[in-house]
């Protein structure tokens, strides 16, 4: 396997869509409970969509059951970082570290080591990432809870993305598309975190709640659409390319939600969003030529 300009093209077509759904939770006064609102609705976007693909192969059971797992402590998680600190300084640390850890785990768990190349192009985007997503660097360390449960989060993503890479080519092995193992997967993973932000909150915040998805529904099942295009976009690319490279790729969402950000929401760019855009796109290159 390795990584093909066409298969980069689709997997960067998946990041904007991760960017899409990202900005949407951005530009929200509740960020907990537009999460909620895209994993819920995504689930209900994917199940007719399940209905006319087909349930996956039996052998592609066991890591949907694992990913649902891991799936609950990456709510639990994202919950925390949400709540303990700023979706600009949480959200680039959980997204941009994952693909680091993926790239270390491939060799043991994967049999995939990247190349000298491939692990320049990783570390690049895991830096420019950091310098395009953290807005305020040196405010950081005064957010300890929730450094803690963003790298715990991104600990928890590149867990999650391996076994649904497993996953995706049990099921392709199997005969199926990639579109049956992602689609239950949303299926089932539509509930758990809408339900622990539904607990969290009293009797009133729940009033708040419902009344909050009536108005924002619309917005946010079309996040919701948008995520799962994005995930069938990076499992399928990671049937044909490396997973550690794939998962670098699709973290370029942050990128994209900044340019987004910025000109949507009218936020500044800057000196390091630029050298940091410089530093994504060198490491786009180095994992191409990896």
């Amino acid at each position: 396997m390795y990584l093909t300009w066409p298969v980069v093209l689709v997997v960067l077509g998946g990041a904007v869509l991760h960017a899409g759904w990202s900005v949407l939770v951005k530009s929200s006064g509740d960020k907990e409970l537009d999460t909620a609102l895209v994993h819920f609705l995504g689930g209900v976007v994917a199940l007719p969509l399940l209905m006319v693909v087909g349930m996956p192969p039996t052998v592609a059971l066991p890591f949907i059951a694992a990913s649902l797992l891991v799936h609950i402590g990456y709510f639990v998680t994202l919950a925390g970082a949400y709540h303990h600190g700023e979706f600009g300084l949480t959200y680039p640390i959980m997204r941009g570290f994952a693909p680091l850890l993926v790239a270390l785990a491939s060799s043991a768990v994967l049999a995939e080591a990247p190349s000298a190349f491939a692990w320049v192009g990783i570390v690049g985007i895991t830096l420019g990432v950091a310098l395009v997503g953290l807005a305020h660097p040196g405010q950081t360390l005064h957010h300890r809870k929730a450094l803690v449960y963003a790298f715990a989060n991104a600990l928890i993503i590149a867990v999650y993305t391996i076994v649904d890479g497993k996953g995706v080519r049990a099921t392709v092995a199997a005969g199926h598309t990639s579109a049956a193992y992602v689609l239950l997967l949303f299926v089932v993973n539509g509930l758990p975190y809408p339900a622990l932000v539904f607990v969290r909150r009293d009797a009133a915040g729940r009033r708040t709640l419902l009344d909050y998805a009536r108005r924002r529904w619309p917005l946010a099942a079309l996040g919701g659409a948008a995520s799962i295009g994005s995930y069938l976009t990076s499992t399928w690319a990671m049937t044909r390319a490396p997973m550690a490279s794939v998962a670098a790729l699709r973290e370029t969402s942050v990128l994209f939600a900044v340019l987004l950000g910025t000109w949507l929401l009218k936020e500044g760019f800057g000196a390091q969003r630029a050298i940091g855009t410089l530093v994504i796109v060198g490491g786009v290159m180095a994992l191409r030529l990896g």
